[in-house]
């Protein structure tokens, strides 16, 4: 077998068109994977909705009870009573508040909010860290 010489004029085309073919395979992985993250964002805010049409259906129904319910007036009655306050003659009414629910939820949004200083934190540090190895080896 011969060796062909390969001239410049043939590396300089061949250059060209892998750089050509190289944008091109590029750009579709890209547009690949845009498609593929539009159609994935598509189906969880699907997901999302559906649940929540099952809720709104849930709701709804309940509420659909709820106004039957409301036809009668021995509930009606008790239903005034509870939500709003009102008594029959020589009734009391003592309300309890629900502090300990308020606590408990401020209590979380805390903790979550300490655990996500502290993750950014240490993260940062590991960054300098890394920037201070870095400028250390082109010291040397």
């Amino acid at each position: 077998m011969t060796k062909r010489k390969v001239t410049k004029a043939t590396k300089r085309r061949l250059g060209v068109f892998g750089l050509i073919s190289l944008f091109c395979i590029l750009y579709f992985l890209f547009t690949l994977c845009y498609e593929l993250y539009q159609i994935y964002d598509l189906n969880t805010k699907k997901h999302n909705l559906e649940v929540e049409y099952k809720e709104l259906k849930k709701e709804a129904e309940n509420l659909e009870i709820e106004l039957s319910e409301l036809n009668n007036p021995e509930y009606l009655a008790k239903y005034a009573r509870e939500h709003y306050s009102y008594s029959k003659d020589g009734e009391y009414i003592i309300k309890l508040q629900e502090t300990d629910k308020k606590i408990k939820k401020v209590n979380n949004k805390l903790n979550t909010d300490y655990i996500f200083i502290g993750i950014s934190l240490f993260g940062f540090i590991l960054l300098l860290l890394f920037f201070k190895s870095i400028h250390k080896k082109s010291k040397s």
